[in-house]
């Protein structure tokens, strides 16, 4: 089993951080770990012998995570991305669980199902604190702690709907465009102090993404996806993710051929591309 601590404080017996980062394992901290590409990460650090953190809003769901990771220290700090306000907190206490933090893995997030005339602003503003917001104030809160060490890495999960606009995500393609701007500028702030940056985009996994996805009213879609159930599994998914990072990469693309063809045809052949997703959106 593995060794676990919560936010409320280490469980009895638990090894102290300082002790933790005597051994040469990195630390990976995972948010959005409870389900999905961040369940997978977990497991997938954890064969390879990384001491992790996890987060999510979950804390029973991290706790099952946890259980299947073997072998390693284990760390569990909660959190809700959409609170930016308590990332401080929250970066402080994974510090002191786990010794340090070396690889930052920003996964969490809030998908969306809904036409911008149809969505209501509070959905705008949840989605902008969840998937932009908090990571941001997240990084921001580690970046003390990584400048100082002269060492980092920030493993970003954006989306190719951080470079497409698609209708019906109007608000999930803002967070995402916002998400990938502020780290590429932060990439070249960074970089000469020791402290990577690595941008994925996935395209269509097989996760719950699409039921959790918000309604215009804020409610959550409870429906199928068709292109997210045909896509590929959160563990391919995972190790490309994995290999990307471990290679220092700066941007990864990871998904199936029609995503990496939007991508291409955003670039190449715009209008084109625009004419294909509306005639998707109408024939949904």
């Amino acid at each position: 089993m593995c060794k676990r601590w919560s936010i409320s404080g280490a469980e009895p017996g638990a090894q102290s951080g300082a002790r933790l980062m005597a051994s040469t394992r990195s630390v990976v901290w995972i948010t959005g770990a409870s389900s999905g590409i961040g369940e997978a990460l977990a497991y997938r650090y954890a064969r390879a012998d990384a001491a992790l953190v996890l987060s999510s809003r979950r804390e029973d769901e991290l706790r099952r995570v946890a259980s299947g990771c073997p072998g390693v220290p284990v760390s569990i700090v909660p959190l809700d991305l959409g609170r930016p306000e308590t990332m401080v907190d929250a970066a402080e206490r994974a510090i002191e669980l786990a010794g340090a933090v070396d690889v930052m893995v920003h996964n969490g997030g809030l998908s969306q199902r809904a036409s911008a005339v149809e969505t209501v602003y509070a959905v705008d503003d949840l989605m902008m604190r969840t998937n932009y917001l908090g990571p941001v104030a997240l990084t921001k809160a580690l970046l003390p702690h990584m400048i100082a060490r002269r060492r980092g890495h920030f493993v970003v999960v954006t989306s190719v709907l951080g470079r497409v606009g698609m209708p019906n995500r109007s608000s999930y393609c803002a967070s995402k465009f916002a998400l990938d701007g502020f780290f590429r500028a932060l990439r070249l702030e960074v970089s000469p102090g020791g402290i990577d940056v690595t941008l994925v985009m996935p395209g269509f996994v097989r996760t719950n993404i699409a039921h959790n996805a918000l309604t215009g009213n804020g409610r959550p879609a409870a429906a199928d996806d068709p292109d997210i159930v045909k896509g590929m599994s959160p563990e391919a998914c995972a190790d490309r993710i994995f290999a990307a990072v471990s290679a220092r990469r700066r941007d990864v693309y990871v998904g199936g051929m029609k995503e990496h063809a939007a991508l291409l045809a955003n670039r190449w052949a715009p209008r084109v591309l625009d004419s294909i997703l509306q005639a998707r959106a109408r024939k949904k």
